[in-house]
């Protein structure tokens, strides 16, 4: 299986950080993963072709917004939200009080 790319905490930019939180399915995602903590893709209850999804969910840990565990053949993915935190204090925080969401899961 291949490697994905996961940018590192310094490698965060906040344009492309930005351009990943600004897609509806995308901010979908982050609530859920917000609300519920680490899922694998497929609990996600997100009503898009696996394809969309899967473009989604690559648009995400490529900008740095989550992160993804691979184990055997299942993929967990989980916001990122200490090294969000540390480099842009305060923007999940921001989003994610803007998406009702009251708590976040880690």
């Amino acid at each position: 299986m291949r490697t994905l790319y996961q940018p590192s905490r310094d490698e965060l930019n906040l344009a492309t950080v930005l351009h990943a939180l600004s897609d509806e399915i995308r901010l979908d995602i982050i609530k859920s993963l917000a609300e519920k903590g680490e899922q694998y893709c497929n609990a996600l209850e997100i009503q898009a072709p696996k394809s969309t999804l899967s473009h989604h969910y690559k648009v995400l840990r490529e900008s740095g917004v989550t992160h993804t565990r691979l184990e055997g053949t299942q993929r967990f993915v989980s916001l990122r939200y200490d090294d969000l935190n540390a480099r842009f204090p305060g923007l999940l925080s921001a989003i994610l009080k803007e998406l009702g969401v009251k708590q976040y899961q880690s």
